[in-house]
């Protein structure tokens, strides 16, 4: 089988590439393997501000303009709905916070993200000696619901192999790369925290946080909006939420723990005050990178061979804008930035 990519693991960085060569007209295969979870069990939201220091994610403006429109067109492509715009509002905790929301909200940077006007929920079962900051073009992303479609989509195309990577079964020539039966002329890693099996990229600060969440069920909770406090709270339907989420820098397994279970239900207890049943306890391990930049670019050594890693907790935005980047650095020459790019590892690796 020849293809034109060969992309290996299909967590979101992996589905975003994946679309992205196809709507350029390019071939692939999937490869993955179920040992990362992080796509499939996270919490999909998405917003442009940084909650507790009120300040912007780095090219918000882009991330946005690109990656809405991506996951709209896939919904259409897939008919299936997983991308839910809903407002998020930030509980604020003191008259000193809530004076520095209007503060941040006055900033030219910040004024489409920030609302000025501070607003009480009429909701009795919300906690609330203070009022809440209301952030625009926010929303959530079902992750599993996705990662579920577009397998089933690639595997329709005869494009998706199940499958542990063997990294000894590669072979790398000037100008295309085997794999099995397959011949391709670039391949991708994007493996999340699987990462630190691959022996092209080991060496790489990926850190990885373990992060556990709850789905819980509270039929009186009637919340249309994501609540932000020191957890979240997503509501996604059915009288369902989800609730996260702890960090964890030491722990890098999927395990689910009883600390982490308390330390969401302690925290949720202080924000809501209505009954509520857990229906699902979940944990993963989000791929984090020590200086929080994504990892992309090409091989210091094996110029087809390629990264596309590191999202962190910012999935959701990151992944159609960084596939873009990175496709046009592959295939058009546009040079990535040095606060993405690889190469400020590599000069750090072999100075």
């Amino acid at each position: 089988m020849k293809v034109d990519y060969l992309i290996i693991g299909s967590g979101l960085a992996g589905i975003s590439f994946a679309e992205t060569c196809l709507l350029n007209h390019k071939t692939i295969m999937v490869i993955n393997d179920t040992s990362q979870n992080s796509t499939t069990i996270a919490g999909g939201l998405y917003n442009p501000v940084v909650l507790k220091r009120f300040t912007k994610i780095w090219e918000a403006e882009a991330q946005l303009k690109i990656s809405i429109p991506f996951y709209k067109t896939l919904e259409e492509k897939l008919n299936q709905k997983f991308l839910f715009e809903i407002p998020l509002l930030r509980k604020l905790n003191s008259i000193e916070e809530q004076n520095n929301w209007f503060t941040a909200s006055d900033k030219p940077t910040l004024s489409n993200y920030l609302n000025t006007t501070l607003e009480t929920l009429q909701n009795k079962f919300i906690t609330q000696e203070y009022k809440f900051g209301k952030v625009n073009h926010t929303g959530f992303l079902d992750t599993k619901k996705l990662k579920d479609a577009y397998t089933n989509f690639l595997i329709s195309e005869n494009s998706y192999l199940e499958d542990t990577f063997d990294y000894s079964q590669l072979v790398i020539e000037d100008n295309f790369i085997h794999y099995q039966n397959i011949k391709a002329k670039q391949i991708v890693f994007a493996e999340g925290f699987g990462i630190h099996n691959n022996p092209y990229f080991n060496n790489f600060p990926l850190d990885g946080t373990k992060g556990e969440l709850l789905i819980i069920k509270a039929q009186n909770l009637n919340l249309e909006e994501i609540i932000n406090s020191s957890i979240w709270i997503l509501p996604i339907g059915n009288d369902l939420y989800k609730v996260g989420a702890t960090y964890n820098w030491e722990d890098k397994t999927t395990n689910k723990t009883e600390a982490g279970k308390n330390e969401l239900l302690s925290n949720l207890k202080e924000l809501i005050s209505c009954e509520f049943e857990v229906i699902e306890h979940l944990a993963g391990i989000r791929p984090t990178v020590k200086d929080r930049r994504p990892l992309l670019g090409r091989h210091h050594s094996h110029k087809n061979v390629y990264i596309l890693n590191g999202f962190g907790t910012r999935g959701v935005l990151f992944a159609p804008y960084l596939s873009d980047k990175l496709y046009d650095f592959i295939e058009n020459g546009i040079e990535l930035d040095n606060e993405i790019s690889i190469n400020r590892i590599y000069k750090k690796l072999f100075k």
